[in-house]
């Protein structure tokens, strides 16, 4: 299963108003990626709990960084999880259990805060304590059960045990603002029974910036793509960019690089590619590929756009057209004494016979 990393995450109170909201296991909010590191904000840490007879060796006493369990529907998982409080004073916290999810816009890994309802991994734990006061400087260790209902589905269910301060922070400043902090441990459910690693790229855009006038400035364009899981385990892709503009000419070529985040089944994220340089005046059609190495995944998708300095594009066009009313006004205004000379009416001058005397 991928690994995850280290962070925290801050949680609002009902009757406040949120700076932040909730989480912070291995990275909560933001990406994942990369190795594990510690669950702690500097206060309390949560891990899963040393096995029986290991050595405590480090501050928090942890030797896994998070849970990886694989359990059939209709079977129970028993295991442990540490919280360490680093602090010099007592805590109280809330314990609980929650579904994981990725945020929309990048990808972080998150979870359901206390009110919440859990409908997947997280309401499938059962902790011997939900409310726990640890003293200074001392870690305690909370049993647990995880029961798979007998109709869970195969594959990946990601979520945590979250230890959340149930003193709530005063903010500064004119607004009040009240924060609780909560740290986690992931947890990383695999379900026995068939795996499916699927994705799609999908709605695949490009935004293009450039100077007002050509020759002032450098251009640049911004690649805007989803990411939809839509198999049953957690996905780590890769991403390679290619760019070509009239006659294939190849304008840009990104190697297969990984995405800093893990995601999970069911989610869809939204992301973009920065491109410096992009041309300033070209037909441009920019191809993603997308790959995994589990599950052997590989999907592309691809858009095309103009590109061009529409500012000069608008002057000219403008300039143009007052050139063509200019050219037509002259026209019209030569063409009118010439209309007025020929529809002038001829004047008979009729004159009367004299008579003689």
């Amino acid at each position: 299963m991928p690994p995850a990393r280290s962070g925290r995450t801050a949680y609002a109170s009902p009757r406040t108003i949120a700076a932040l909201a909730l989480l912070g296991l291995a990275t909560l909010l933001g990406p994942a990626a990369g190795p594990a590191a510690a669950a702690d904000n500097g206060r309390w840490s949560v891990f899963p709990a040393p096995a029986a007879g290991a050595a405590d060796k480090s501050a928090t006493g942890q030797e896994r960084q998070f849970f990886t369990l694989q359990a059939d529907p209709g079977t129970t998982v028993k295991d442990k999880v540490s919280v360490s409080n680093l602090s010099n004073d007592p805590m109280t916290f809330q314990v609980y259990g929650a579904d994981a999810y990725n945020t929309p816009r990048d990808g972080g890994f998150a979870v359901r805060g206390p009110d919440e309802t859990n409908r997947d991994v997280g309401s499938w734990i059962r902790l011997a304590k939900n409310t726990l006061t640890v003293p200074a400087r001392t870690r305690a260790d909370i049993p647990f059960t995880l029961t798979v209902p007998a109709g869970a589905s195969p594959g990946d269910h990601p979520g945590a045990i979250v230890a959340l301060d149930t003193q709530t922070e005063k903010g500064s400043g004119s607004v009040a603002v009240g924060v609780r902090r909560a740290v986690g441990a992931r947890v990383y459910l695999r379900v026995g029974g068939p795996s499916l690693a699927a994705l799609s790229v999908e709605h695949v855009t490009v935004s293009h910036g450039s100077p007002w006038l050509p020759g002032t400035g450098g251009t640049a364009a911004t690649i805007h793509y989803t990411l939809v899981n839509r198999g049953n385990v957690t996905l780590s892709p890769r991403l390679a960019v290619r760019a070509t503009g009239l006659f294939g000419r190849t304008l840009l070529n990104r190697a297969a690089r990984d995405l800093p985040l893990e995601l999970l089944p069911g989610q869809q994220v939204s992301l973009t590619e920065k491109w410096a340089g992009a041309p300033a005046l070209d037909r441009v059609t920019v191809h993603l590929t997308v790959t995994t190495a589990a599950g052997g995944v590989h999907e592309s998708a691809a858009a095309s756009y103009l590109a061009a300095p529409w500012l000069a594009v608008g002057l000219v066009v403008a300039g143009l057209a007052a050139l063509l009313g200019w050219y037509v006004l002259r026209r019209r205004r030569r063409a009118r004494p010439a209309r007025e000379t020929a529809e002038e009416p001829e004047t008979e001058v009729i004159g009367a016979a004299a008579s003689g005397s």
